[in-house]
C-alpha cells in the first residue's frame, strides 16, 4: 500500500494504492522480512496529511511491522532464517554521535522512521538493518504482537518520562492503542499509582475502569483530584491545556505525539500561566523511541503479561483502517493483516 502524495483525508478517503513493487534486495548487514501484521498507528495520518511528511515518494508507511526472517545478508551475526521479528519506528540511527553512545538514538539528527524515511510494513515484504529488528516472544500472536512495537514501546517511554511513584496519582487523556497499554504497564509496576482516564467515548471509559482505572470521563470534566503528573496520547491541543489544569504544584505534562493537528492550535491562547504553568508545573515531550525501550516493553509485555485489543483488517483495507482512526473508531488498536 503506497503513498504518493501529501493529501487531505477529509477531501481524498482513499490516500493508499495498490502497487506491485520490487522485494527489497539487502545488503550485507540487513536481513529481509516476511510481513505478517503491521499495526495501523496515528503517525501514518500524521504523514499522510503533511505535518510529518516523508522526504521521498512513493514510500510505504507502517512502522509496528510483525513478519519472519525469509533471507540475510552475508554479514548478519544475530537473526536467522525463520525467526519472528518486529520493526519499530526507529529505522535507523547515526551510531556515533553523543546521543547515540548514551542510549539516547531517539534524540540523533540522523534518526530516521519505518515507514516515513524508509519503506515500512504496508507491504509484503521489507528489509531492516538486524540490529533494528526484534525477537518477538512466542506467547503472541502476530496482531497482538504489532501494537506492542510503537503504541507499547512508546508508552513505555512516556511512563518512564512520567516518572511514577507509589501513592501518586496519573492521569492518561486519550485512551486509543497507546493509552490501554500504558494503563497495564502502571498497574504492574506501581500497583499503588491511581490511574484517572479522559476519553471522549462511553466505550473507552468503560474500557479504562475494566482494566483498572480509578475514574474516567470526557476531557474537560473536572477530575476528583488534582494529578501528579498526566501522559497525553491525543493528537490534539485542547488536551494539553486541559491537563495543566489537573496538574498539582510540581506536577508533569508528558506528551506522547509525533505531531499535533494544526487546526486545534487556538487553545494554545487559552494557556493561562497562573493556572496551567506557574507553581512549577513542567512540560516534556516524547521524541521517538530507542532500540532498548523497544527490549524493554517487549520483555515486561510477556512478563505481565499485556495482550492488546485488536481489530484485524486486510493489507488492501488500509485505507479503511486509517479513515476510521482518523474518525476515532478506536477500541484497542487496527492491525493489518498481509498473510
Amino acid at each position: 500500500m503506497v503513498l504518493r502524495s501529501v493529501t487531505d483525508l477529509e477531501r481524498n478517503p482513499e490516500p493508499l494504492e495498490v502497487a506491485d513493487i520490487p522485494v527489497p534486495v539487502v545488503s550485507e548487514h540487513e536481513v529481509l522480512i516476511r510481513v505478517d501484521a503491521c499495526g495501523v498507528c496515528h503517525t501514518e495520518l500524521d504523514e499522510i496529511e503533511g505535518r510529518t511528511p516523508p522526504p521521498v515518494f512513493p514510500v510505504v508507511p507502517g512502522h509496528q511491522v510483525i513478519g519472519r526472517v525469509v533471507e540475510k545478508g552475508n554479514k548478519t551475526r544475530e537473526l536467522n532464517i525463520g525467526d519472528r521479528v518486529g520493526v519499530a519506528w526507529i529505522f535507523s540511527a547515526c551510531g556515533k554521535c553523543a546521543y547515540c553512545l548514551n542510549g539516547l538514538e531517539n534524540l540523533c539528527s540522523e534518526f530516521k522512521a519505518t515507514g516515513r524515511d524508509a519503506n515500512g510494513g504496508y507491504a509484503e515484504y521489507m528489509s531492516v538493518h538486524e540490529s533494528f529488528a526484534y525477537q518477538i516472544p512466542g506467547f503472541y500472536t502476530d496482531s497482538q504482537a504489532a501494537p506492542l512495537l510503537c503504541a507499547g514501546a512508546v508508552g513505555y517511554r512516556s511512563v518512564r518520562l512520567a516518572d511514577p511513584k507509589q501513592g501518586q496519582s496519573i492521569g492518561l487523556t486519550g485512551f486509543g492503542a497507546a493509552g490501554h497499554l500504558v494503563l497495564q504497564v502502571i498497574k504492574h509496576k506501581f500497583p499503588g499509582v491511581r490511574i484517572y482516564v479522559f476519553a471522549r467515548s462511553r466505550s473507552e471509559q468503560e474500557f479504562a475502569l475494566e482494566l483498572g482505572a480509578v475514574w474516567a470521563g470526557e476531557p474537560g470534566d473536572k477530575v476528583p483530584a488534582l494529578l501528579d503528573s498526566v501522559i497525553d496520547t491525543t493528537p490534539v491541543w485542547k488536551p494539553v491545556v486541559e491537563a495543566m489544569g489537573c496538574l498539582k504544584p510540581g506536577g508533569r505534562l508528558v506528551i506522547n505525539a509525533i505531531r499535533k493537528e494544526e487546526v486545534d492550535k487556538s487553545f494554545l491562547l487559552n494557556l493561562d500561566y497562573s493556572r496551567h504553568l506557574w507553581m512549577e508545573k513542567e512540560i516534556r515531550s516524547v521524541a521517538n523511541v530507542t532500540r532498548n525501550d523497544v527490549r524493554e516493553f517487549l520483555s515486561l509485555a510477556s512478563e505481565i503479561p499485556i495482550v492488546p485489543e485488536v481489530q484485524e483488517y486486510r493489507l488492501e483495507e488500509a485505507n479503511v483502517a486509517l479513515l476510521e482512526l482518523k474518525n476515532r473508531k478506536i477500541r484497542g488498536a487496527k492491525v493489518l493483516k498481509a498473510t
